[in-house]
């Protein structure tokens, strides 16, 4: 970097942080498994099994409490039924949108053939099984397709890029996760402002033409810990999910502060949302269908995830990036997320400074206050972890005042290392 830039960025100061604590509902329950082994009991679950049947488990890619738990325990009560079980990845263009890369980020999970009982069956080849009246093609996993039962595993949330009373769950998994890639860039084809309608479209053509027997949908607190767990048959998965939209929107942690100068994110990644960081944390969206959050000027995005493997989708959605992302970023997995879903803002690679420090700087530079040592500046870990966080000193009395927030530090200067980054 020129010498003109850190000259510019030098003298820019960044105004000390108290650390705060923020309090959500943290009602979970207390086992999880347990409470499904009993959903698994009730009619249209297991039940609905016959002996011998080879049943497709679909597990996608997100980050989800308990997921290697709600698996196993799903795939034990279809052994109990005497049915057979398989896992099929169910995650669109994810893991690089190779067989082997989508097994490989079950594995991460906690998901593979030894630990579950039950092979991992991965493929990325599809079948088209109808068409919607405007011509999109329906795609099904090809695998999947053969098995004698279906059953499909996801956390029900608020989605980053739309809004409809379905948004990512059951109906998200099997209409795009199930569809492969290919059914990932149908589903995406003409755009986020139709997607509230196409993926309930096409999960219930998919449920009417497949042998779909029932999901298993989970909603996490603001902690990211199970507070709710459902078995869903196949004919009541839009009437339940709607409820559980609603339920997990109201869960949901963020930032308590209306108004942000600059958002510091110390990392990104494929296993901390879709878009890298969740828009509905940051109010940053990558199309214009979705709302919801703070008013944040600008975003600064540190690091990737070592889970990500070098998918830095996101990062365009910030304003300023690290060398030490950039030097990480495996461009083909990030671009294939924006090839696949239209949305390629969030792919591009935003400024890139040599440094934490100097992005934090070059934030505070351009955040448009006339004061930087005023500059409302809050840090969190990431978008799925806001129980503690840092805020700047400017923001001390509006967090005194609010009865959800806790201050559990004495003002403190950040301190880097002699490259600018951060000390750990």
């Amino acid at each position: 970097m020129s010498e003109i830039i850190q000259n510019m960025l030098k003298p820019i100061p960044i105004p000390p942080v108290v650390r705060i604590r923020q309090k959500f509902d943290a009602s979970k329950l207390d086992d999880p498994l347990a409470v499904l082994i009993e959903e698994l009991k009730r009619p249209g679950a297991v039940d609905a099994l016959r002996p011998g049947q080879r049943v497709a488990v679909a597990v996608g890619s997100r980050g989800i409490a308990n997921i290697a738990g709600i698996t196993k325990t799903t795939i034990d009560a279809i052994k109990a039924a005497g049915a057979n079980p398989f896992i099929v990845p169910c995650m669109g263009s994810h893991g690089g949108a190779t067989a082997e890369g989508q097994a490989e980020v079950l594995k991460h999970l906690g998901i593979d053939e030894a630990s579950m009982g039950a092979p991992v069956e991965s493929s990325m080849e599809v079948v088209e099984i109808d068409r919607l009246p405007n011509g999109l093609p329906v795609y099904v996993d090809k695998i999947a397709s053969t098995a004698d039962a279906i059953i499909v595993i996801n956390r029900v949330k608020p989605h980053t890029a739309f809004r409809g009373p379905i948004e990512s769950g059951i109906m998200k998994m099997i209409a795009i996760g199930l569809g492969k890639q290919k059914g990932a860039e149908a589903c995406h084809q003409l755009g986020f402002k139709y997607m509230a309608e196409f993926v309930p479209e096409m999960a219930q053509v998919m449920i009417k033409k497949l042998p779909i027997v029932f999901g298993v949908g989970a909603v996490e607190n603001a902690y990211d810990e199970t507070c709710h767990i459902e078995v869903l048959p196949a004919d009541r998965i839009y009437e339940r999910e709607v409820e559980l939209q609603k339920m997990a929107k109201s869960r949901m942690p963020r930032l308590l502060f209306d108004q942000i100068d600059v958002l510091v994110v110390d990392q990104i990644g494929k296993n901390i949302s879709g878009d890298g960081m969740d828009p509905n944390v940051t109010g940053r969206y990558p199309t214009p269908y979705a709302f919801g959050g703070p008013d944040v000027n600008k975003i600064v995005v540190l690091d990737v995830t070592k889970e990500s493997k070098g998918n830095a989708n996101g990062v365009g959605t910030a304003d300023f990036t690290t060398r030490r992302l950039a030097d990480k970023m495996d461009f083909t997995a990030t671009y294939l997320n924006g090839l696949t879903s239209t949305v390629c803002a969030p792919t591009k690679l935003a400024t890139t400074l040599e440094s934490d420090e100097l992005a934090i700087k070059a934030a505070v530079k351009t955040c448009n206050v006339l004061d930087f040592t005023t500059c409302r500046l809050v840090r969190i870990r990431d978008t799925l972890h806001l129980g503690e966080i840092e805020i700047s000193v400017p923001m001390l009395m509006e967090a005194r005042e609010h009865p959800d927030i806790e201050i559990v530090s004495e003002p403190y200067e950040w301190k880097f290392d002699s490259e600018g980054y951060f000390l750990r």
